[in-house]
Parts: C-alpha cells; sequence; structure tokens
C-alpha cells in the first residue's frame, strides 16, 4: 500500500524538480509536493513555518532553523532531514540609512535596531555574527522587533527589546530614522543602494572574508518531518534525502547554459563563486553542515532562545547522521 506524503517547500531553483517532474519518487511513496511560501503567498498559500511547526498541517516541511532548533528544545515531535534549502551571510543583510554614516557592524553598539522577529534564523545569525565577529555587547543594543514568534520564549534578562506591531514596515522605520540598522532576511522596501543601503561598502568581500575564516555559508532553513509520519513510514527520511539530493543534482546543472537566469553575468558570477568559495557553498547531510549548525545553536543559547546547549545531531533522524 502507498503512503500518501505532504512536503511543503518554497519554489527556489533547487525545488523546481520537485514541481516539473524531473525528480524521481520512489516506489511506494505517494508524494504531494505544495508551493508554500513564508513572507510571500504562493500556489499553496504563506506561513509555511507556522503552519508546520505549531499547526502541524504538513508531513513534512521546509521551515526556519532557529524555529526548529527552538521547537527541538521544547520537546515537540519533529525530526530533521539534513537538507538545508535557504541560506544566507548576515553581511549581505544588514542595511542602514545613509546619514548614520555606520559602514561596519562594530559600530551598533548602543544603537536602535530592527529585527523581522526576535528568533527569526536571519536575526539570530546576524546578533550572532555582530557580538562574535565584531565584538559588540548585544545588550547595549536597543532591539526594535515585529511582533508575532513562531515558537514562544521568554525574553531574555538583560535585553532592552521593544515591540512594534506585527504589520510594521521595517523599511519605513529605517527610512524615517527611527532605527539606525535594520537585519532583514530579504531586501528592505525603501532601499535604494543609496540613503538605504547595507552596512559594508563592499559586502560581498565581507561574506567572501566570513567563509574563509569559518568554511561555511550560514543555514537559515531546514526540513522538518513530523515523528508521528516516520512512525507509519520508518524508511521515510532517507526516500526524502535521497529526493532532495537528486533535485539539487538536477538543479546544478541548469547553470549550465549561461542563458538559464534573467541575470545577464550570471553563469560568470557562478564562476567568481566558485574561484573564491568553491564549488558548492550548499552541501547536503550532516556531517558536512555539523560545524554551521552547531556554531549557530550556540547563537540561540546566547539569545536565550534555548535553555540549554545540545548536540546538532539531536535535530536529525537517526538514520541520516552518516550522511
Amino acid at each position: 500500500m502507498s503512503s500518501t506524503v505532504t512536503l511543503a517547500i518554497d519554489r527556489y531553483d533547487r525545488h523546481f524538480p520537485f514541481f516539473d517532474g524531473t525528480i524521481q519518487v520512489p516506489n511506494g511513496l505517494d508524494l504531494t509536493v505544495l508551493q508554500v511560501g513564508e513572507t510571500t503567498a504562493l500556489r499553496d498559500g504563506a506561513h509555511r513555518h507556522k503552519r508546520m511547526l505549531r499547526e502541524m498541517e504538513f508531513d513534512a516541511a521546509e521551515v526556519s532553523l532557529s524555529s526548529f532548533v527552538m521547537a527541538k528544545a521544547r520537546g515537540l515531535s519533529f525530526s530533521g532531514i539534513p537538507v538545508f534549502p535557504r541560506r544566507l551571510f548576515s553581511q549581505t543583510q544588514i542595511y542602514v540609512h545613509d546619514k548614520t554614516g555606520l559602514h561596519d557592524p562594530s559600530q551598533l553598539s548602543g544603537k536602535r535596531v530592527g529585527l523581522q522577529s526576535f528568533q527569526t534564523t536571519l536575526a539570530v545569525l546576524a546578533k550572532g555574527d555582530t557580538a562574535n565577529e565584531y565584538g559588540v555587547d548585544l545588550e547595549s543594543i536597543n532591539w526594535v522587533v515585529r511582533s508575532g514568534e513562531t515558537i514562544s520564549f521568554d525574553t531574555p534578562k538583560g535585553w532592552k527589546i521593544e515591540y512594534v506591531p506585527h504589520d510594521t514596515d521595517l523599511g519605513d522605520l529605517l527610512s524615517e530614522g527611527m532605527i539606525d540598522a535594520l537585519f532583514l532576511s530579504r531586501v528592505p522596501s525603501t532601499f535604494d543602494g543609496r540613503t538605504i543601503r547595507r552596512i559594508y561598502e563592499d559586502p560581498k568581500a565581507a561574506c567572501v572574508d566570513y567563509y574563509k575564516k569559518n568554511g561555511y555559508f550560514p543555514i537559515m532553513h531546514i526540513v522538518a518531518i513530523q515523528d508521528k509520519v516516520v512512525e507509519l513510514n520508518p524508511e521515510l527520511p532517507r526516500k526524502l534525502f535521497g529526493m532532495f539530493k537528486q533535485a539539487k543534482e538536477i538543479a546544478d546543472q541548469y547553470r549550465d547554459d549561461p542563458g538559464w537566469s534573467q541575470l545577464a553575468w550570471g553563469r560568470m558570477a557562478m564562476d567568481e563563486q566558485a574561484t573564491q568559495m568553491g564549488t558548492d557553498l550548499w552541501p547536503i547531510g550532516f556531517s558536512d553542515n555539523a560545524a554551521n549548525l552547531e556554531r549557530f545553536m550556540r547563537y540561540s543559547h546566547e539569545q536565550g532562545l534555548i535553555s540549554s546547549h545540545f548536540p546538532a545531531s539531536d535535530l536529525f533522524h537517526p538514520s541520516l547522521l552518516n550522511t
């Protein structure tokens, strides 16, 4: 008897093989792939993280690494698959108003900094990097945070946090001088590259420096599966892992065609990236991502999102720890 499984993922290029039918589905698996966004509604809606981690609407889904770590720390019944569909460097996602004169995260001490949520993975990464890479005391910063968190938590002692309504446009706050900087996983609505700009004059060089020092492209998302689904389908974690591996191999071939995307110099950018940071910034499997995950979990603990540190291996289904 076939097992019907729902998988909710975003529409990135590395997921196209799930949507266009080129991926090979294992025998006995009846897979329904849903195209669900997070902040942006896609074919099957939005708010994917909440719908998975709080409402358990899907059997498996791409979710926020930060919220998943928090869910595991609180004993919620999910297991991770070591596939990481979204990654970002914090160095490209720190925005400032030009009149602040800020050009480096080390200058953020005592400033007002906006966050889309306190636990958003990019926010956790950028806060952690600001402290660990640039020596800023995070308790010196006044954090302006949009209300509404996927996983509830107690505000860490000593932190200055001001909540604003969930529908607040943080880009407007930056333009109006209500905040000095903004850590955001998207480009702010008011970004123009001049008045509202990235904090670094050369963010690409800052990313390369970070990669050469630490050896990885920071993880934003992970794939989670409900434990009760695995109990009924013990081979499902390995089957899904195999499908994501296959999708990655197919998507990697897209870029052999210089005209594959709308970017005029897309293939040249890929070649430059490979020269500076290697040919695979998106490894899957546990072993190649362990250091990346361990650092993020340390950040989560330092920021009060989890009460104690636990090993990254505890995030994943045991059958996938040898990947």
